[in-house]
């Protein structure tokens, strides 16, 4: 089971080399100058503790807070790079590009920035978090089967009973986890991420008829209803500004 891959690929990541004052992503160094911890702040950025050294600082955008794991993220990140000697490699493979300058540096930055964020966030979803929220979900075994079953079959009719079995949970123990777990509903989850999805699809052009039956509307009037009540604006409206 991959609980990244598919937010990986519905959310244009991009790592950008930046200066520190326009960066949300710090790389310090140790007395040797190895790198020696990563500190990301998905919400905006600060310099975590200007005593030590930054060898590496980058802009980080990753959809902002209509990605529900970054949305799900704490302020700061605190990643221990000393534990990662392939973490350190991926720091020094960035430092290289970023210094020497040369053509497509900036493409491989990114390539290579995609690889540490993926690194730091399998981190976050190891260690879990006790707030409610996606981080949390993800990090229980059981719920996590359930969430990415969502996450990569949007357009099923998913019932309580069908995620319940996808967590190995009955139906009463699954709805209570969930919501003590990821902070809403199963199906208010499903809700919210289907009209994530169909945002995304709207404005790449998409027919509002073909994402209300993507998304297992009933009608592209029902659909409309619920677009509009998360985003105030009617999906038509919306698709119109991508013509």
């Amino acid at each position: 089971m991959d609980r990244l891959t598919t937010l990986m690929e519905r959310f244009h990541l991009s790592v950008q080399a930046a200066p520190v004052a326009e960066a949300n992503l710090f790389v310090y160094a140790g007395a040797e100058g190895q790198p020696t911890r990563l500190v990301f702040f998905p919400a905006g950025g600060r310099v975590f503790d200007t005593r030590e050294q930054i060898i590496l600082s980058a802009r980080v955008e990753w959809s902002g807070q209509r990605n529900p794991l970054l949305a799900a993220l704490p302020g700061m990140v605190d990643y221990d790079l000393s534990q990662s000697p392939e973490a350190q490699s991926l720091v020094r493979l960035m430092q290289d590009e970023v210094e020497g300058g040369r053509c497509g540096a900036q493409s491989v930055v990114n390539r290579l920035g995609e690889v540490l964020m993926v690194r730091l966030l399998r981190q976050q979803i190891e260690r879990g978090t006790t707030e409610p929220g996606l981080l949390a979900g993800l990090s229980d075994a059981r719920l996590s089967r359930a969430i990415v079953a969502m996450h990569d079959h949007p357009g099923r009719v998913w019932s309580n009973s069908d995620l319940a079995q996808q967590a190995g949970l009955s139906l009463s123990r699954f709805c209570q986890l969930f919501a003590a777990e990821v902070g809403e509903t199963p199906m208010g989850y499903l809700r919210r991420w289907r009209l994530i999805l169909a945002r995304q699809d709207l404005l790449r052009g998409d027919r509002v008829e073909a994402v209300a039956r993507r998304y297992a509307y009933g009608s592209p009037e029902g659909f409309s209803r619920a677009f509009k009540r998360a985003y105030g604006v009617a999906p038509m409206a919306l698709r119109r500004t991508a013509a």
